[in-house]
């Protein structure tokens, strides 16, 4: 990194990182930079994000005194009913984030939509903390959809191995409408390939119109009519009023200290909270004189994973429609009592409703600091996407029903205008009011898994952004400890040996995706991009606002 570097922003496609620091050298902040990059991920990414989908923002903002996340959740519409799928379940996924129900009815086509929030909260990002005026945010965007983009290898990777056990195969989402048809298959009706062209001119024109707009056009004007127009005519639950009344829920971060250091994550219904409950439990143990990926740091760790599951599944959810108990969940009294029982080696049991199912990973991330010390972190996603898209707009809607249970009287359960529960946890740590470390990570229900062994890597074993994020790891989100492919047998024989069941991914990098920076070394800016989803780091010098 060039000594003249003083901003940097980290995401899971090259082209959203180029566009972040194109706009930072031109004067733009950090939230300028994270919004612009949103917007870019996705043209170039559209399965794993949109202005249709969901999230939240992360940030720290010292100069005017902000530090806030703006959660973007996808709100079940208001026509939906409580015990409207009751009878149609065929499973859970085995991790526990989402229902598999018959004819896919909750996962792909119409009725799988939940209420967007994605474009209300850039815009609202740009316009209460920006430096620059919307459209010019809109214009990197606008730009790569009427270029095109060029299918990458994580992109390709999704389209043709993505697809969840028990979850529509992804390619029948990207032929559920005429426009995905069109654009993203070949002339012989295969998949495209690394190296082909993708091109959207329908998301090029919406882009210009939300430009021109704003956000209102979505969620009040002629888009909107357009899109209750296409749900009306296809047995949709969203409806014009669902984005009308579509409100962010806005506010400070939860926190937790983890040996001496303020962590600052998210709210219910995000992932924040788990993420934490964990980093209490493991803060009662001396990780560092175990060692990294030894069989009883992964024993102390799935344990960690199993029980802050088991709370999720059983407490956490939206704050409106239930009372989540975050100050039992992130007592150190409680992750005293969890830690005492982990020492003598009892197992925590994570029920499943006829398990056995995997769940996708389909989400991105973005985090920026810029030379003010203007942190923006950010996780935005899809879910599974629906397959939707409505014709002439070009962009794909969310599939996030397919995480609310449909058994009625749970935490998750279907209820109108209720926001989902997701494991996303966009994440800034604190070394007493200094932010040092800012990280997030896509990858469904393992987000929080993979965030928190990212921390460790960090705090825990002095490993560099791109080392932490790079680093094999582990996950338990059932009974099962799944270990990625770099991880050795020799260090979980012994796990088996004393009864726990272990699952091998044959993938190198799995179990999330962390991007991450930090600030507080003599190296200056670092930053590190998960391997698996083409991660791009950038380090520039800021110039001066034009």
């Amino acid at each position: 990194m060039s000594k003249n570097h003083d901003a940097i922003i980290v995401a899971a496609q090259p082209e959203a990182a180029e566009a972040g620091a194109r706009v930072l050298m031109r004067g733009g902040n950090a939230v300028d930079a994270a919004m612009a990059a949103a917007l870019v991920q996705g043209v170039v990414d559209p399965q794993m994000c949109g202005i249709a989908g969901f999230g939240c923002a992360h940030m720290y903002l010292p100069k005017i005194g902000v530090h806030e996340c703006i959660d973007f959740h996808g709100n079940t519409p208001l026509g939906a009913t409580p015990d409207m799928w009751s009878n149609l379940i065929e499973g859970e996924t085995r991790d526990g984030f989402g229902f598999v129900l018959k004819d896919f009815v909750n996962d792909l086509g119409y009725q799988s939509i939940t209420t967007p929030g994605s474009l209300k909260a850039y815009h609202t990002a740009i316009e209460d903390y920006g430096t620059w005026d919307w459209s010019d945010i809109c214009q990197p965007a606008i730009k790569q959809a009427e270029k095109g983009f060029i299918v990458r290898p994580h992109v390709h990777f999704w389209w043709t191995q993505g697809a969840a056990f028990g979850r529509a195969e992804v390619t029948n989402r990207l032929r559920f409408s005429a426009t995905g048809r069109d654009i993203y298959f070949r002339s012989d009706g295969s998949i495209k390939r690394v190296g082909d062209h993708v091109s959207n001119p329908d998301l090029a024109r919406t882009l210009s119109r939300i430009a021109d707009g704003g956000s209102s056009v979505f969620y009040e004007g002629e888009i909107a009519d357009e899109i209750d127009a296409d749900m009306r005519a296809n047995g949709g639950l969203l409806r014009k009023k669902d984005l009308t009344e579509y409100k962010l829920v806005r506010g400070g971060p939860l926190w937790t200290n983890y040996r001496g250091r303020r962590i600052a994550s998210n709210n219910p219904p995000g992932g924040g909270i788990q993420l934490l409950e964990m980093l209490n439990i493991l803060e009662n143990f001396n990780l560092a004189a175990i060692g990294h990926n030894e069989p009883e740091y992964i024993r102390i760790l799935a344990e960690a994973m199993k029980q802050a599951t088991i709370d999720k599944d059983a407490f956490v959810g939206d704050p409106a429609f239930i009372e989540v108990p975050i100050d039992r969940l992130l007592s150190k009294q409680y992750a005293a009592e969890i830690a005492a029982r982990i020492r003598s080696r009892k197992k925590a049991a994570v029920k499943r409703y006829q398990g056995g199912l995997e769940e996708g990973r389909d989400t991105t991330h973005v985090v920026v600091r810029d030379r003010d010390g203007n942190i923006v972190t950010m996780t935005h996603s899809l879910g599974m996407p629906s397959g939707v898209i409505t014709d002439g707009l070009g962009f794909m809607y969310n599939g996030c029903m397919g995480v609310f249970d449909p058994r009625p009287g749970r935490a998750g359960s279907v209820a109108p205008g209720k926001s989902r529960f997701s494991s996303l946890c966009p994440t800034i740590i604190f070394e007493d009011e200094k932010p040092v470390i800012a990280l997030g990570a896509p990858g469904g229900t393992q987000i929080a898994m993979g965030v928190m062994q990212t921390i460790l890597n960090m705090l825990d074993f002095g490993m560099s952004p791109t080392e932490a994020v790079s680093a094999p790891r582990v996950s338990a989100t059932s009974n099962i400890i799944d270990i990625a492919n770099r991880v050795p047998g020799y260090a979980v024989e012994p796990l088996e040996a004393e009864g726990y069941e272990i699952q091998r991914s044959p993938l190198t990098f799995a179990f999330a995706a962390p991007h991450a920076i930090d600030f507080y070394t003599e190296s200056g800016l670092r930053g590190g991009g998960d391997p698996s989803h083409d991660g791009a780091v950038l380090t520039v010098h800021q110039g001066n606002r034009q």
